[in-house]
């Protein structure tokens, strides 16, 4: 009797799903097929210590500000109180790339993450937390290439910052006062460098004029990765919905999804197939709190 009632809400909820869906515009972008597995890495917990910072606390589990605070918006970030248990977010859905763009880099403003794509499909994704441009100086999207590998760069600074900051020389050699810290890659969008920073709490958050910031020994092992000539794609994704074991899940981000209610997300399902694998009270509740990482919303497989 519990199997034909459980039924019988199914199809209740799928026509609700239908009728939801034709009262809503049909959103501008869609979400592209991902990774069988879903999503890479795993969920943790922490338990805060004496004189801990998020910000300390993220970089040492390699996670942006943005990310740990997301996934703990009750905790004071500069004064967490010591043995809070913390969710540590180092779970993501990866954005999707076909097989011919393997090996290649793709940076996810929205999340403030970059992804390394492995030439085999079989080996692991690598994923390093960023900074982004600020408002007003926007990190571009769009498609480019590596176009040169520096150790140690001098910093040119462009005559936009010196404009704002006359102080500066034209010139910044490296060392402790160089933003570009110890490692830089350039795109072919000239202005456009992946590279180190001597301000790591910038990392996570919307701190650059443009360029990609990464943590000191992130550009370190990424430069080492990479070559001239590899793919970088800078998009803008701030949902991403997985599949693992049969188990659907959903991601979204808070600053670039204000504006994208359920109904947008539902389109998103409609059109990867998902909608009668879903429990709608777990997808308006993972869209209201946005976590910032991966989140179950199929039904529920018990009795």
């Amino acid at each position: 009797m519990a199997r034909h009632r459980l039924f019988g809400y199914s199809a209740v909820v799928a026509v609700i799903l239908a009728t939801l869906i034709g009262r809503v515009a049909r959103p501008s972008h869609a979400i592209p097929s991902t990774y069988p597995d879903g999503y890479v890495g795993e969920l943790r917990q922490y338990k805060v210590g004496n004189r801990e910072s998020l910000y300390e606390i993220a970089r040492r589990f390699d996670l942006g500000f943005n990310e740990i605070q997301d996934a703990n918006p009750e905790v004071d970030p500069f004064l967490p109180k010591p043995g809070t248990l913390l969710t540590i977010p180092a779970a993501w859905i990866p954005p999707a790339v076909s097989g011919s763009e393997r090996p290649s880099v793709v940076v996810n403003l929205a999340e403030l993450r970059l992804f390394l794509f492995p030439k085999d499909s079989r080996s692991d994704i690598l994923s390093f937390p960023i900074g982004i441009g600020d408002e007003g100086t926007d990190t571009p999207v769009g498609t480019y290439h590596i176009i040169e590998k520096s150790v140690s760069p001098y910093w040119r600074v462009p005559k936009s910052i010196r404009r704002q900051r006359p102080e500066l020389p034209g010139v910044v050699p490296p060392g402790p006062e160089n933003p570009l810290g110890s490692h830089a890659l350039r795109l072919s969008r000239d202005s456009i460098l992946i590279h180190g920073t001597n301000r790591p709490w910038g990392v996570g958050r919307r701190s650059s004029h443009g360029c990609l910031r990464l943590y000191p020994e992130d550009i370190a092992e990424l430069f080492q990765r990479v070559s001239k000539g590899m793919r970088v794609t800078i998009i803008n994704q701030p949902v991403k919905i997985g599949v693992r074991d049969q188990r659907v899940f959903i991601e979204l981000h808070r600053e670039q999804t204000e504006t994208i209610g359920t109904g947008e997300v539902l389109h998103m399902m409609a059109e990867r197939g998902l909608l009668q694998r879903i429990d709608l009270g777990k997808l308006i509740r993972a869209v209201e709190e946005k976590k910032g990482y991966p989140v179950e919303i199929s039904w529920a497989t018990g009795p």
